[in-house]
């Protein structure tokens, strides 16, 4: 009875696929108010300890990769330095099947704790951000796919689950902008990073797929399976390696060998003095960390080079947003000759034929629309990296001077 209700808590967490954007609106988080989402159910690490770490390590660990902030009302989250233009959650890497379903390897070196433990959440002024949590999975993630595309969204902070909550009356949404979608085919790519489609086209993909999510328990933990392995080997008309999930002692990226994965995963344990040596207040996040919202630039790379590799994404965005336009038209016409030939009523067809030009006139009004709301996005982060750009050519200017001074 125990595992079924943790069942259906995450059954009602994934199988919602909301449309509303939502982003936290007060800062400031009050000293009394603390600690990281607990996100918490029964567990036992293979090894039979009840847990393998503490918070004091993960606020130590990810702190070198980025900014802790206390933000009102979850305590201490997170985000990440130098990810590039638009960096989102869960797209910087590859999916892998083991026996815990689809399973996120991150490229990024801290990758093993944010995307397995936690939520993630989006702030208008400085973007993402982490909430800490004490369970792994192999992606905390929701999912949604046709035969044409398929998406994964990070599970949002207020997707929480506990003991004793009343599950009927318990809902939240996720946000459009959380959902990552690319065509189908890509899906089993390593460099998937450069297939995901931009995020203006979420609120079209979002009403052209389906939410599908498979949830087991296995272990004393919960996961999510999304897309089965005979839906991707149709999809994509590959075949899809298996692999055994084995412990890694020390975060950091996942290693591959032969049948085996292994992964950092122990049970962290919450402790209530546990807090970042340093953070920042969550006007001074505002205020201090705006420009990484749209771009940070490396200070170990050439901010020419930066500033290049931005255009580039850029232009790699506005081709796949025409492309998969282009293919969904194409698509909608096969689908409608297909349709056609099973009928041999000329009245019928006449109808179906009208119907299909209202349809793609409609496609084709939403396909310009998009258009234009990228064309603006990426004309504003322009002008945001050239900003951004000018500012860390002065302090380099300023910091050679005061060398040449010394």
């Amino acid at each position: 009875m125990k595992n079924g209700m943790w069942i259906i808590a995450l059954v009602f967490l994934m199988a919602a696929g909301g449309q509303a954007f939502v982003t936290p609106s007060e800062t400031g988080f009050p000293p009394d108010v603390g600690g990281p989402q607990e996100y918490r159910q029964e567990y036992r690490a293979n090894t039979g300890q009840e847990y393998g770490a503490d918070m004091d390590y993960i606020y130590n660990y990810l702190a070198p990769y980025g900014n802790w902030i206390n933000l009102y009302p979850f305590g201490y989250v997170w985000t990440p330095r130098y990810m590039g233009y638009q960096w989102r959650p869960y797209t910087n890497g590859h999916w892998i099947m083991t026996d815990y379903g689809w399973t996120w390897i991150a490229n990024e070196q801290w990758g093993s704790i944010p995307f397995h433990y936690g939520r993630w959440g989006y702030n208008d002024y400085f973007g993402w951000f982490w909430v800490p949590g004490m369970v792994w999975g192999p992606a905390w993630v929701s999912w949604r796919w046709n035969d044409q595309y398929v998406g994964w969204a990070p599970l949002p902070p207020e997707a929480e689950f506990r003991r004793g909550m009343d599950y009927s009356s318990f809902s939240f949404n996720i946000p459009i902008r959380f959902w990552i979608f690319l065509q189908v085919r890509h899906f089993l790519y390593r460099d998937i990073y450069r297939y995901t489609l931009p995020y203006e086209r979420n609120a079209m993909l979002i009403n052209y797929t389906s939410s599908h999510n498979n949830v087991f328990f296995r272990d004393n933990r919960i996961f999510n399976e999304g897309m089965g392995i005979d839906v991707v080997r149709r999809f994509t008309g590959k075949q899809v390696p298996q692999y055994r999930v084995m412990d890694l002692q020390q975060p950091g990226p996942a290693r591959i060998a032969g049948n085996d994965v292994r992964i950092y995963r122990p049970a962290f344990q919450t402790v209530a003095t546990a807090a970042p040596k340093n953070f920042l207040s969550g006007d001074e996040a505002q205020r201090d960390l705006a420009p990484a919202r749209i771009f940070e630039p490396q200070p170990q790379s050439p901010l020419s080079s930066q500033e290049s590799a931005v255009r580039r994404r850029q232009a790699e965005e506005m081709t796949l947003l025409k492309k998969t336009q282009s293919q969904e038209l194409v698509y909608r016409q096969q689908m409608r000759d297909a349709e056609l030939t099973q009928i041999r009523d000329t009245t019928e067809k006449a109808k179906i034929r009208q119907d299909y030009q209202i349809k793609m006139a409609e496609l084709q009004k939403q396909h310009q629309a998009e258009k234009q709301q990228l064309t603006e996005r990426h004309k504003q982060d322009t002008e945001q990296v050239k900003q951004v750009i000018q500012r860390a050519k002065q302090q380099q200017a300023t910091r050679k001077s005061k060398t040449k001074g010394g």
